[in-house]
């Protein structure tokens, strides 16, 4: 299986909880392995996930249904 990370980069601040719900809605996707934020780093998620799956654009709609304005970040 591959796997692929991505960076989605909110341009708002958001909180913790409100990050957690971001997350955790990306997290459900089909083929997400993870999704980790960090509270020093707030306006970052980064997703490992199988791009057999599903595709980084569809990870970025996700976080932009959530309400944010969002972008996909390079590594």
């Amino acid at each position: 299986m591959d796997m692929a990370d991505v960076v989605i980069g909110i341009k708002e601040t958001v909180d913790h909880d409100r990050r957690v719900e971001i997350a955790d809605a990306i997290r459900a996707q089909t083929g997400v392995m993870g999704v980790a934020h960090h509270d020093d780093k707030p306006h970052l998620l980064l997703v490992e996930y199988n791009p057999a799956e599903v595709h980084a654009k569809d990870l970025l709609q996700v976080a932009l249904d959530k309400g944010v304005h969002a972008q996909l970040v390079g590594l």
